[in-house]
């Protein structure tokens, strides 16, 4: 059910057996408490449907606090396929995700964005899978001084936005060594610094590390002009204490750029990220890209299966998650979307004010059976007859 369309479905479902009550009293059990649409400008509305894409608006309020002004942000998601083929010159993709992604965030400045992030790797095509070289590492670039990171700080300056760019990152200073990096370009069009990922799936004979190794960074988050923002990339959301360690230093929106294909993830599309939020008293914008990218070479899955063109079908559904368990409906499978999702900061105080979890933690215990558990002498506490 993950997406717009599961939504849709859902409820229609759920109004052929049951009274409008008891369908909104299910509906909220299932997602939560539901986030109010947000009223967008019309010319926004207009752009968005001129220049083909969905665009959808929702608001998470927070209670009225006698000591604090409500933390209010906009941040903006944006899902997108490739528009070139992928066997077109590294050059001419590049430049044609240039053109898309900047028409889509002339939108978002309307709709009053303050912070957008870009789906993973949003430069190129996600052809890990097909384990080849050329021309896929063609597209790495510098994180500091690249062209997309150029281009980026352009759009952070005219719009007044913090915009979270991942890219493929060529690391000249390290032997050329390439990582899977989360840009984060401040409002003012500063390089506030980079995140890489942490986590690199190996599934069958998809393994990422073909062309880039788990990040150096650690959970950095930035403290940007309009809240503390971390991105946890794409295959972390799979480890709670990845989005744990973001928490932990501070972060209260968390971004999940991701590349994401069905059967295997799409169940767990709509619960990881809400569950994440919840544990760690935050914001997660969950993330990816749509449609079905075709390469000239076919290439196995080591599932069994006959060697094909494609690793499957991108299923978008990009939606954002409250720290008190709400979220939003997802973007649609199939097209090119903005979620714009308006949210007070001040609700991540509030629900951890009311559910103390960070609190009742007991991370020193944690850490020191985590510290026992890497060691090559390690012995499971299983206490038997």
């Amino acid at each position: 059910m993950a997406g717009a369309a599961g939504f849709d479905s859902l409820e229609r479902c759920l109004q052929r057996h049951m009274p409008a009550a008891e369908l909104a009293e299910a509906t909220r059990i299932l997602y939560g408490e539901a986030a109010r649409p947000l009223d967008l400008p019309p010319d926004a509305v207009s752009a968005a449907a001129d220049r083909t894409f969905e665009l959808q608006g929702y608001r998470f309020g927070a209670e009225l606090e006698q000591l604090r002004q409500p933390h209010i942000v906009r941040v903006g998601l944006i899902q997108n396929r490739v528009p070139l083929p992928t066997d077109a010159p590294v050059a001419e993709q590049t430049a044609a995700l240039y053109n898309r992604i900047e028409e889509i965030v002339e939108v978002a400045a309307i709709c009053g964005v303050n912070v957008v992030c870009f789906q993973e790797l949003w430069t190129m095509p996600f052809a890990f899978c097909t384990r080849e070289r050329l021309p896929w590492t063609e597209f790495a670039e510098s994180s500091e001084d690249g062209p997309t990171t150029r281009f980026c700080q352009k759009l952070a300056k005219k719009h007044n936005m913090v915009v979270v760019s991942p890219i493929l990152e060529r690391d000249a200073v390290h032997g050329e060594t390439l990582w899977n990096t989360a840009v984060v370009i401040s409002n003012s069009g500063t390089v506030l610094g980079k995140s890489r990922k942490n986590h690199i799936p190996r599934i069958g004979d998809f393994n990422e590390s073909t062309y880039y190794m788990e990040g150096d960074r650690g959970h950095p988050v930035f403290q940007t002009q309009f809240g503390k923002i971390a991105v946890n990339i794409c295959f972390g959301r799979h480890h709670p204490l990845n989005w744990l360690m973001y928490s932990l230093n501070g972060a209260e929106i968390i971004f999940n750029p991701s590349a994401t294909v069905g059967k295997l993830s799409e169940s767990m599309w709509p619960i990881e990220a809400r569950n994440a939020a919840i544990a760690n008293h935050c914001f997660t914008c969950a993330i990816n890209r749509v449609g079905t990218e075709v390469y000239a070479h076919p290439f196995t899955s080591g599932d069994g299966g006959d060697a094909h063109h494609d690793l499957g079908h991108f299923y978008g559904s990009s939606y954002v998650a409250a720290p008190d368990g709400s979220r939003t409906p997802g973007l649609t499978r199939t097209q090119d979307g903005l979620l714009v999702t308006e949210m007070d900061l001040n609700l991540c105080r509030q629900v951890s004010d009311k559910w103390n979890f960070k609190m009742t933690g007991r991370y020193k215990m944690y850490a020191e059976e985590l510290a026992a558990a890497v060691q090559p002498d390690f012995v499971p506490n299983v206490i038997k007859e």
